[in-house]
C-alpha cells in the first residue's frame, strides 16, 4: 500500500530532477555560446562573424535564438553579445512550459 502511494511522488521528483539537469545544461550552452560570440566580436569588426560563432556553438538550437551583438569600433572598448533562447520543458511533468534562457558575455575589442 505504501509503495502505491509513494511511487508516483518518487517518479515525479526523479522527472523534475532530470528536467532541471536538462535546463541547466542548456543554460550552460547558451552562456558558452555568448562567450564564443564575444570572443569573435572582440577580434573581428564584422558582427556577422560573431553571430556565426554563436550559431555554431548553439548547433541545432541556433534558429530559435535571438542574438544581439554590440561592438564599438574603438580598441579597448567592450564588445557585448547577448543571447535569448526559448526552451520548452517536458510536456509530461511541466505541461510544456516555455522558459527563456539568457546568456551575456563581454570582452575588450582587440582590433
Amino acid at each position: 500500500m505504501e509503495l502505491a502511494l509513494v511511487l508516483p511522488v518518487v517518479l515525479l521528483v526523479i522527472g523534475a530532477v532530470a528536467e532541471v539537469a536538462v535546463v541547466a545544461k542548456a543554460q550552460l550552452e547558451v552562456v558558452n555560446a555568448a562567450r564564443e560570440g564575444a570572443r569573435e566580436a572582440a577580434a573581428s569588426p564584422d558582427p556577422a562573424r560573431a553571430v556565426a560563432a554563436v550559431s555554431a556553438a548553439l548547433g541545432g538550437s541556433a534558429p530559435a535564438a535571438r542574438i544581439a551583438v554590440r561592438r564599438p569600433h574603438v580598441v579597448g572598448a567592450t564588445a557585448e553579445v547577448e543571447i535569448s533562447l526559448p526552451h520548452r520543458m517536458a510536456a509530461g511533468i511541466f505541461g510544456g512550459l516555455v522558459i527563456e534562457l539568457r546568456g551575456r558575455a563581454a570582452m575588450r575589442v582587440e582590433q
